[in-house]
């Protein structure tokens, strides 16, 4: 893995809801290796930082989560990596809140991020972590479940979660996406 992208969208109303939880963990990766946001001359951000004596690129796209595939194919061309060699970080409200799960590849499973991203790079052959969200309430919409505030008591697992989400991440660049896999997949963050 050479770079990590976090979904969301920009824009400070945006800043915590649950479709941003890509953003978080990038941003907490951004603080932990002390990154700095460079403009992508494209629809991204990168940061590049070193895990692990290997130089990797966090990034951020810049459009709304629904055009997020224009910053990830941005980053792929301007970054010289393969779609192989991104890995997506995102929200998934058809996961219990504080799952995590990580895929070699698949389809968007219903994510327009990651629609979007599909297309954009014509492949579904890219690793992503999925951040489970869910389950959304019954009588609520996806949409405004995503784009509500995470709930107090969701907030407060929200620092373990994201930091479990980070440390995924960073197993994923050192050690491969199948001991990430094996190390992070099905265990499910509790409020204790």
């Amino acid at each position: 893995i050479k770079a990590i992208m976090g979904l969301g969208n920009p824009g400070d109303e945006y800043f915590s809801t649950r479709h941003n939880i890509g953003y978080l963990v990038v941003d907490m990766l951004l603080k932990k290796f002390r990154g700095k946001w460079k403009s992508g001359r494209g629809k991204f951000f990168y940061a590049p930082i070193k895990i692990g004596g290997s130089t990797v690129y966090l990034v951020r796209s810049t459009t709304y989560m629904n055009n997020s595939g224009i910053g990830a194919a941005n980053a792929v061309a301007k970054l010289d990596i393969s779609p192989e060699e991104l890995f997506i970080v995102l929200d998934d409200f058809a996961l219990p809140f504080g799952q995590i799960r990580i895929r070699k590849n698949g389809s968007d499973g219903g994510h327009n991020g990651l629609a979007s991203i599909i297309y954009h790079l014509d492949t579904q052959n890219f690793p992503r972590l999925r951040i489970g969200i869910g389950p959304v309430p019954d009588g609520d919409s996806n949409i405004d479940f995503v784009l509500d505030k995470f709930t107090p008591d969701e907030q407060n697992i929200l620092p373990e979660m994201t930091a479990r989400s980070a440390d995924a991440a960073i197993v994923a660049v050192r050690q491969g996406i199948e001991k990430a896999m094996e190390m992070f997949n099905r265990k499910i963050v509790k409020d204790e």
